[in-house]
């Protein structure tokens, strides 16, 4: 009954009912792993005391874990254990600060357990941005950006989540909370001298990344984004002289210590925005029409397929609730699309190109430069066309799929559930005309036993790819690993990632040797030991994850 021994202990909540460990036992992926408790803890204190409680757990010979959770949003199992579950958003969710007068250092002091929709309200108040949301923004929390080194829409034009942490107040192994930040030469050698358990960490980790510094930078995936293991190859500087651990800590989904608060760098939000819907009815021009369109220095570059659009068109009821506004206006902005799709057929992939400036009138010059060079674009290659929307509430419908596509899809099929196990793997654009027909080729040799959808962001050559599958039905279940280790090692061919922004939870954890090699998972490894010795915190995700373990914990459905 380790709930009884934490009460005593801690000033916020300890859950231990059936119903609670039920609902911990999920997140949005296809796993499912029973907790012993739930804590809500109520403030840094209380991290403090449950890390030296699970210690001395461990320095007895007793197994227990500690596994950080924001929104549950995540599609790894990310913050699924059978230890004890910390939950931050019934407390650490508060904004503590927003600097924005100085342009070079505007910033937000946050807790992890703030849903992002509460911050971008703040921050729309005030003409701010933080560009590296993930296309759940509605529904996801700070923790799990900053942990997941989460990306979206924005990240083509802005970066991911490790491009805007400054400072990281973290709990860590010796139960102290640390303040992790960007250091400079003399910052470093300041570090490296302290007698500590953080000085311990600061000499282990930089005699690690000095002693493999040119197989660690060999290793480097070759693509604009990756959250695949840990990011060795961005702490170390030797040409910038800066040494920076947060970036090794962004991403690295709670494995190394407790988040309790993030300072996140913050841009100003360009006030006007148009887009264009670019249709295509074939894969094959992909590659050359991202060139294109890059020309343009798009804000963003989405896409999503005919499959996702079908589930949309079955779906218009809750599609038209989700944009909220008056239902016959909305159902009439799709006349367009339904005469398009009676002309042509519904097409293989819908892209969407979103300039944005503060110069309305330039912009407005500028998306028609990116529609003439489209239209020209598609007199030599058959089936593309594009349209220029005239305003945001033209775009809303199109981003709204977008954005909600996976929630859809969860329950939209009957007898078949979201299964996201290949959902993010990413390439050079340039690879697309040949990496995703072979994607399509793969799948459909299932085609019996799933239906799949892909959207993504193509700038970038990241894809989402969402099976639709029966998880009730062992066989079916077990054609998991099999389509992973297909879509794989075709991912590994052409030099890309496994995970661009959604990270590797359970799922892709036992893939990680597959992608790096026995040399850097092994660093990744004794990374994990200077941080984490006992191995306390959410163990089998980045290290010790294994392919017997996932199938094990697959639910049979993902309601």
């Amino acid at each position: 009954m380790i709930a009884d021994e934490l009460r005593p202990i801690l000033r916020g909540d300890v859950a231990d009912d059936e119903a609670t460990l039920a609902k911990y036992s999920r997140d949005y992926s296809i796993f499912k792993v029973r907790p012993q408790a739930v804590v809500f803890p109520k403030d840094t204190g209380d991290l403090k005391a449950l890390v030296k409680f699970a210690a001395e757990k461990k320095a007895s010979g007793e197994e227990i874990s500690l596994t950080g959770r924001s929104a549950g949003t995540d599609m790894t199992g990310g913050p699924l254990n059978g230890g004890i579950i910390v939950s931050f958003t019934k407390y650490f969710n508060h904004i503590k600060d927003i600097a924005d007068g100085d342009p070079a250092d505007m910033h937000v002091d946050v807790e992890p357990g703030v849903y992002f929709r509460d911050l971008e309200k703040e921050l729309d108040a005030r003409g701010l941005l933080y560009p590296a949301y993930p296309a759940s923004k509605e529904l996801c929390a700070i923790g799990g950006m900053v942990n997941n080194n989460s990306g979206g829409e924005l990240t083509l034009a802005y970066g991911k989540t490790e491009r805007y942490v400054r400072e990281l107040k973290v709990v860590l192994a010796d139960g102290e909370e640390h303040v992790l930040k960007p250091l400079s030469e003399a910052g470093l050698r300041e570090k490296l001298a302290e007698k500590s358990f953080e000085g311990d960490v600061y000499r282990r980790l930089y005699a690690l990344l000095d002693a493999h510094y040119a197989e660690i930078e060999k290793a480097r995936p070759d693509v604009s984004k990756n959250s695949a293991g840990y990011g060795l190859w961005n702490v170390w500087d030797k040409d910038k002289k800066t040494f920076d651990i947060t970036k090794l800590f962004v991403g690295s989904q709670g494995t190394l210590g407790l988040l309790a608060e993030a300072r996140l760098g913050l841009v100003k939000r360009e006030k006007y925005s148009r887009l264009a819907v670019i249709f295509l009815r074939s894969l094959d021009p992909v590659g050359a029409l991202v060139n294109e369109l890059l020309k343009f220095h798009p804000e963003s570059l989405e896409s999503y397929d005919d499959k996702t659009m079908e589930v949309a068109v079955k779906l218009w009821r809750p599609v038209l609730r989700s944009m909220k506004g008056n239902v016959v206006k909305l159902a009439w902005q799709f006349l367009p699309e339904v005469f398009m799709v009676l002309r042509h057929g519904m097409p293989k992939m819908i892209m969407l190109a979103e300039l944005a400036s503060d110069d309305e009138e330039a912009l407005a010059a500028k998306i028609e430069e990116l529609r003439a060079a489209v239209a020209r674009f598609g007199e030599t290659h058959p089936g593309v066309s594009v349209r220029a929307l005239r305003n945001e509430g033209e775009a809303e419908k199109y981003w709204t799929i977008r954005r909600e596509s996976f929630a859809l899809l969860h329950g939209a099929i009957k007898n078949k559930d979201t299964a996201p196990f290949i959902d993010d793997f990413i390439v050079k654009p340039e690879y697309l005309p040949e990496v995703l027909p072979k994607v399509n080729a793969i799948l459909d040799q299932y085609k019996e036993d799933l239906i799949y959808t892909i959207a993504g962001h193509p700038g970038n050559g990241n894809f989402h790819i969402i099976p639709l599958m029966d998880l009730r039905d062992p066989r079916v279940r077990a054609l998991i690993p099999k389509i992973s280790d297909e879509v794989y090692r075709l991912v590994f061919q052409y030099h890309g990632s496994i995970t661009a922004e959604h990270n590797d939870g359970i799922i892709r954890t036992p893939y990680l040797d597959g992608m790096y090699g026995s040399a850097i998972t092994a660093l990744f490894a004794e990374v994990k030991k200077i941080f984490d010795p006992e191995g306390i915190f959410n163990p089998g995700k980045k290290t010790g994850g294994t392919l017997e373990y996932a199938i094990k914990h697959i639910a049979p459905t993902s309601q």
